[in-house]
């Protein structure tokens, strides 16, 4: 789906030797099925990429947008606000402004032995994720749950938005926009799983047709080898169970299918990152209530 932009808003304005692996990953695919398991995960805290202190770096913007504070239920976490001084210029330059902490901080807690856990006002964050994580030294490949396929490029976009970009220039497209900016070596296709994606755009749904981009369902995500970015957006659930969503489409996950599947996914213990986008408007009514407890569930699985 083309996602469309508020009238006016800056966004739709602008078209402008191998790493290593961490010790101990497998070289092979694995399937993360629905099945049972014990809530102690075991074989999470055995995983490389386990601590015991989390921190949250929470990046409040949409875009180069400043988002309210209310936007992040974030209460009884321990938050590490990223808020820079942007400069002037077009909004990949001041994206890419806004997201050189980010690298910068995803790296240092890797090299610190935490798991960095971001979260944002959208998707365009993960590329900076991805990149900290590569400068930590981590060959990691991408898991995207997204209700969208975010695999646009500057042509392909009807609407411009920047936000249905992320996952196609992290496979190599308009690199020069910001993956080069941010110093984000490109995957290959085979490096990245897209989880769920119902509503696409024609172009999209040519290039991933034509694509080795695997595309899988929440309850049956196949992995990828190695450590792992997992990018969460939380439109991937049904529009009905997800109040407020800039973007919602129907038809989706439940909220407890998502949690669940994510949640496998942590237990394998291969996952570097995570990294949650989330593109809702601010709160009303009770919107709070239903979204401190999925952030809550997302950064804890």
């Amino acid at each position: 789906m083309h996602r469309r932009l508020p009238e006016g808003h800056p966004a739709g304005r602008h078209r402008p030797a191998e790493p290593r692996l961490p010790e101990g990953h497998r070289r092979r695919e694995e399937a993360v099925t629905a099945a049972p398991r014990s809530r102690s995960r075991p074989e999470h805290r055995a995983g490389p990429f386990y601590c015991v202190r989390m921190n949250v770096t929470l990046l409040p913007y949409h875009q180069d947008e400043r988002l309210p504070d209310a936007s992040f239920p974030l209460s009884g976490l321990d938050v590490v606000p990223v808020t820079p001084d942007l400069p002037d210029g077009d909004v990949w330059q001041r994206v890419a402004a806004l997201f050189e902490p980010v690298v910068a901080e995803v790296a240092r807690q890797i090299d610190g032995g935490s798991m960095p856990r971001v979260v944002s006002g959208d998707c365009l964050t993960a590329e900076a994720v991805l990149a900290g994580v590569q400068k930590a030294g981590v060959d990691a490949s991408v898991v995207w749950f997204d209700a969208h396929g975010d695999v646009h490029t500057v042509d392909s976009s009807t609407s411009g938005y920047l936000g249905g970009m992320p996952l196609r220039q992290i496979l190599g497209a308009d690199t020069a926009l910001l993956p080069d900016r941010l110093g984000l070596r490109t995957l290959p296709e085979d490096r990245a799983v897209l989880v769920d994606a119902r509503d696409l755009d024609p172009a999209e749904a040519e290039f991933l047709a034509s694509s080795q981009v695997r595309r899988c369902p929440v309850d049956d995500v196949v992995l990828p080898p190695g450590p792992l970015l997992l990018h969460i957006d939380v439109d991937v659930i049904d529009a009905g169970e997800m109040p407020g969503l800039k973007f919602p489409v129907g038809g989706g996950p439940s909220y407890d299918a998502v949690v669940a599947s994510v949640r496998r996914i942590m237990a394998t213990g291969r996952v570097a990152a995570l990294d949650v986008a989330c593109p809702w408007h601010p709160p009303e009514g009770d919107d709070d209530a239903v979204r401190t407890r999925l952030l809550k569930d997302l950064l804890t699985a």
